[in-house]
């Protein structure tokens, strides 16, 4: 299924500097491996070494935070739109 990937400014040297890039895949798992293989290194930058989404990184498949859904097996439907937020924290 083709959807679309936001990615934050602090992940753009992965993409050439671009906010939205094209994504394929029946879940986020495999949205995010195709992220991966077209843009190599960005998926360690979302993922963990044990595979699981790094802590203070949020993705969201639509409007839907995929914590509260199923992780990376949340179904990525046609023309969806995938958010990869990165936590901000401050003092």
């Amino acid at each position: 299924m083709s959807v679309t990937v936001r990615i934050p400014t602090i992940l753009r040297t992965y993409t050439g500097g671009n906010a939205e890039v094209g994504g394929e895949g029946a879940t986020l798992r495999d949205v995010l491996a195709k992220l991966d293989a077209d843009y190599p290194g960005i998926g360690a930058r979302i993922l963990d070494e044990s595979g699981k989404i790094r802590r203070f990184v949020n993705v969201y498949v639509g409007e839907e935070d995929v914590r509260f859904a199923e992780g990376l097996d949340t179904p990525a439907p046609q023309g969806a739109q995938i958010s990869i937020i990165p936590a901000v924290a401050g003092g």
